[in-house]
This record gives structure tokens, C-alpha cells and sequence, in this order.
């Protein structure tokens, strides 16, 4: 866990990585009086707003948007309303994240970090073997559509391997890629669960009783159903085969 911890907090500021380098921190208040002096105190600020937005890098560099949203969908099916309240689901995606990068992270630590820590390589050729792992990774679970979106975007050329494709393109497009498989998987989730409902509000109206609320009365079939045929299992067990 703490390697994969290390692993995505040096990824976190691969952005900036590349094009400055670890700046010594002088915490003397005075007007810079060169350029370098200038560049030094802005690499500083870039460094402190990356280790900033490191969580939410993080986040989009992983399969948590996928789980979150996945777990989202599954609660607004069931229609339990805020059961399981929204701190455990995010939990339970931050757990089921975990399991899944743990591979990713300990190859990226293996290979980066700790030769860095070592003193074996440098801190740029760090970066980019700690970000070679999570790179391969995004791709793999990135389709081609959405990766050539970004590169019209950016209008670059078109690469002739994913080496030339910068993180900065590869994030996005792996998010955008996430949030559509994400959506799909609830889209199916919610099959059964609104047949169950168009079942009971059709008996209701067939007995006259229109004024009962048919989510009332679907929503203990739905959890027995969602019980039976062990559904958390069932779920998680196909969004991990999901992954790449």
C-alpha cells in the first residue's frame, strides 16, 4: 500500500516533472533579483500546486472513477436512497482501487523509485520509469477513439507509438474512456432492477391501487434479488475482469 502510495505521488507531479527539476526551497522573503532566481521561485510554486492536486491526479489516473460511478448506479437502482451511505461506497472504491493498481504501483516503485532512493539513477530518468507503468496502464484501458479525440485537440501529429503520446494527452483520454465504460455498466445495472419495477407498478394499476407508491413495494424484491443471486460478488468480481 505505501509503495503504491509513493509510486502515484511521484507520478503526481510528472506533468511539471519534465521540465523542471526539484528546486532548494529558501524560505527568505526578498524580491528575486535575477532570472534564475525568478524561474527558481515558480518551479517552487508548480511543485506545491501539483503536491496539491495530487489526490484529484490521482484519482483520474486510476480505476476509482470507474467504481465510484458503478457503485453510484447500483444505489439509485436499488432505490435504498442513501443506503450504503456515500462514505462507504467511496471506501469500498478506494479499497477495490488499491487492489487493482497494486500491481501497476509495485512495478512503478520497483523500477523508479526505489533506484532513485538508491541513488542508481537520476531524478528525471526516475520520473519517467515510475510513470511507465500507469502510462502502459491507461492505455491499455483507453480506446483508440477517444486518445486520437485529444491528439486532434492538441493538433499534434500522429504518433507512431504510445512513447510520443505525453500524459498529458493520456489522462484525459483515459478518463473520458472510464466515465463510457462506467456509464455502460450501470446502463445494465439498471435493466433487471426497472423491470422488477414495471412488474409491480403494473399489478398495482391492475388492482386499482394508484395511489400506492410502486417503488415502496418493488424495493424489497429488488434487495431479495440483488441477495439472492449474491450481487456484490457478482459485481465486483466483473469490474475487476473489466480492466485491462
Amino acid at each position: 500500500m505505501i509503495r503504491i502510495l509513493l509510486s502515484l505521488l511521484l507520478l503526481a507531479s510528472i506533468l511539471g516533472a519534465e521540465a523542471v527539476s526539484i528546486p532548494t526551497m529558501n524560505f527568505e522573503l526578498s524580491a528575486p533579483k535575477t532570472p534564475e532566481q525568478l524561474v527558481s521561485s515558480l518551479n517552487v510554486l508548480i511543485l506545491l500546486t501539483l503536491l496539491f492536486l495530487a489526490p484529484s491526479m490521482i484519482l483520474v489516473m486510476t480505476t476509482f472513477t470507474r467504481f465510484i460511478i458503478v457503485l453510484g448506479f447500483l444505489r439509485q437502482a436499488l432505490g435504498t436512497q442513501q443506503v450504503p451511505p456515500t462514505q462507504l461506497l467511496v471506501m469500498i472504491a478506494m479499497i477495490l482501487t488499491f487492489f487493482v493498481m497494486e500491481p501497476v504501483g509495485t512495478k512503478s516503485y520497483e523500477t523508479g523509485i526505489k533506484p532513485y532512493i538508491e541513488k542508481k539513477i537520476g531524478y528525471e530518468e526516475a520520473f519517467d520509469k515510475a510513470a511507465l507503468p500507469f502510462k502502459n496502464f491507461m492505455v491499455r484501458n483507453t480506446r483508440e477513439k477517444d486518445l486520437a479525440l485529444f491528439i486532434r485537440i492538441r493538433k499534434m501529429p500522429n504518433p507512431q507509438s504510445i512513447a510520443e503520446v505525453p500524459m498529458s494527452v493520456i489522462i484525459p483520454s483515459f478518463v473520458i474512456s472510464e466515465l463510457k465504460t462506467a456509464f455502460e455498466i450501470g446502463f445494465l445495472l439498471f435493466l433487471p432492477f426497472l423491470v422488477i419495477d414495471m412488474v409491480v407498478a403494473s399489478i398495482l394499476m391492475s388492482m386499482g391501487m394508484m395511489m400506492l407508491p410502486p417503488v415502496m413495494i418493488s424495493l424489497p424484491f429488488k434487495i431479495l434479488l440483488f441477495v439472492l443471486i449474491d450481487g456484490w460478488s457478482l459485481l465486483v468480481g466483473n469490474l475487476i475482469a473489466s480492466i485491462k
